[in-house]
């Protein structure tokens, strides 16, 4: 027998309340069905939101949503997303089963959905395939307040006032899906893209690089050295799964009691790769580490690491961590 001992009673601290955000990206129904149906649906909706799905949210205080992804953000062309609904530019979604997607969720539909949530906006930007203009003037369009092309254009949009906007990801697993990109080149990317990420007025953004993926430590090392002191955040891509990632990732929603046990033990080796990629960045100029983690959680039919519920059995943890300037 085996005894287990809670000591409710001995606090090792506050657990910060953004391990657990939440990732909205455009792949299966998560957007498309899951959170938007259009104000037009015979489904109960609040501007185009649904009603079960929001209430759902609530009950679960999110608190920081990232959009539009994922692998999604390197292909996502904002400006395709915004203006009168029937006039927006078809896409197809490339990454996720080449699905055409009509771009009737965009910049206000989510920054509508965090409102609705009382949640932290985390926008990603494209990196992949997007350009440094593009990039900049998403902000612009975002968080300017005054005279400006973009910042008019979001007001003939029928959005007067800026949005606040705390979290930018400067492009997404960009030795990945985000471009195949080696980290010398996101490096000097990341410098050249960041650059345009402005603080308008009293908004402040949190710049969030795109880090390694699992255990590539050379890249968290390589980054660090040639980029570090000029982001705020890096993201750490690990995935814990019942089963081998590509071979088996196991069900969302029909699993067995050795596959909770496994979870779990993928999810101990979190604690190591922050503690090895932390110690990738020593040496860096001006940088000093916090715990806090902003961490995405997500299941679905599709790749089991997809949506919101019925149970969080894939995490993906974006590591944060805070910069001394």
């Amino acid at each position: 027998m085996h005894n287990v001992i809670v000591n409710t009673d001995i606090s090792k601290g506050k657990i910060n309340k953004n391990i657990y955000g939440h990732f909205a990206e455009h792949l299966g129904r998560c957007i498309y069905e899951g959170i938007w149906v259009g104000e037009d649906s015979p489904i109960p909706n609040t501007k185009g939101i649904r009603n079960d799905v929001l209430a759902a949210l609530k009950k679960i205080k999110v608190p920081v949503l990232r959009w539009p992804g994922g692998c999604f953000a390197d292909e996502y062309h904002w400006k395709d997303g915004v203006g009168p609904r029937g006039g927006r530019k078809r896409m197809v979604n490339t990454h996720w089963g080449g699905v055409v997607e009509n771009n009737h969720f965009g910049t206000h539909e989510f920054m509508l959905l965090c409102e609705l949530l009382e949640c932290e906006p985390y926008i990603c930007g494209n990196v992949g395939s997007g350009t440094v203009q593009e990039m900049s003037e998403w902000v612009e369009y975002m968080t300017f307040d005054g005279e400006s092309p973009m910042a008019n254009w979001r007001k003939e949009n029928g959005r007067e006032q800026p949005w606040k906007l705390k979290y930018f990801g400067v492009g997404n697993e960009n030795w990945g899906c985000g471009g195949n990109m080696r980290p010398e080149y996101y490096a000097d990317l990341y410098r050249r893209y960041q650059t345009y990420v402005r603080n308008y007025g009293d908004n402040k953004i949190y710049k969030i690089a795109g880090g390694a993926n699992v255990d590539d430590y050379n890249w968290t090392e390589v980054l660090m050295k040639n980029a570090g002191w000029l982001m705020d955040g890096l993201s750490l891509h690990y995935y814990t799964i019942p089963g081998d990632f590509w071979l088996g990732k196991g069900s969302a929603l029909d699993f067995e009691e050795g596959e909770w046990f496994i979870t779990m033990k993928k999810a101990l080796h979190m604690d190591e790769l922050i503690a090895k990629h932390r110690s990738s960045t020593s040496g860096a100029p001006g940088l000093t580490w916090s715990r806090a983690q902003i961490r995405d959680f997500c299941t679905s039919r599709t790749r089991s690491a997809t949506r919101w519920w019925p149970a969080c059995i894939s995490t993906f943890s974006t590591t944060m961590r805070t910069v001394s300037r």
